[in-house]
């Protein structure tokens, strides 16, 4: 993906020290990953990079509002993003998976592309519960939902009883034809 180019931290060449990466995110990244649940959004991505002899540390901050659906009325609900993780990235000539806390390159890389690792976190810091501040939710949508009175609410535990009723009453009617068609069987 083309996008994810924008996002790369080139290392090679770099002193020993502190090196300062800042990236900006738009809706492109969101649309680059297919099923996405984020409309829109923008994010200012700041990375310090600390480069050492054998390894590197990167002090990811990202900060920015995404919109997605909300889960109470599906209106378009805005989210603020605030996310901020370090990760360790260690150089070996095995394949090694990335485990969330280090990342192994060869050590023939020269740069770490962070597309899909910006976009995950983004993803991962929205909350289970995506809906408007109280208030804010569309009127004429929560309107439409209905609260089970009371009465409706027994009313739709009796009818539940009494299908569990039927439902004995005719396993007790497939016990007796059962017991019957082996009878049958056994007087042949």
């Amino acid at each position: 993906m083309e996008i994810l180019k924008r996002y790369i931290v080139p290392f090679k060449g770099l002193k020993i020290g502190v090196h300062q990466f800042d990236f900006e995110v738009d809706d492109a990244l969101f649309q680059a990953f297919e099923g996405s649940e984020v409309k829109h959004g923008t994010a200012k991505v700041s990375i310090e990079l600390t480069k050492a002899a054998s390894m590197l540390t990167l002090d990811v901050e990202i900060r920015g509002e995404v919109t997605v659906e909300c889960d109470r009325c599906l209106d378009d609900c805005i989210l603020p993003i605030e996310f901020d993780d370090q990760i360790h990235v260690k150089f070996s000539e095995e394949e090694i998976e990335f485990d969330g806390e280090v990342l192994w390159l060869n050590p023939s890389e020269g740069e770490i592309e962070l597309g899909r690792y910006i976009y995950d976190s983004i993803v991962l810091s929205l909350p289970y519960s995506r809906v408007h501040a109280e208030g804010d939710c569309n009127p004429d949508m929560l309107a439409r939902f209905t609260t089970v009175s009371e009465e409706e609410f027994e009313q739709m535990a009796e009818a539940a009883e009494r299908d569990e009723e039927l439902d004995e009453a005719n396993r007790e009617q497939w016990a007796k034809l059962a017991a019957l068609k082996a009878e049958m069987e056994n007087n042949k």
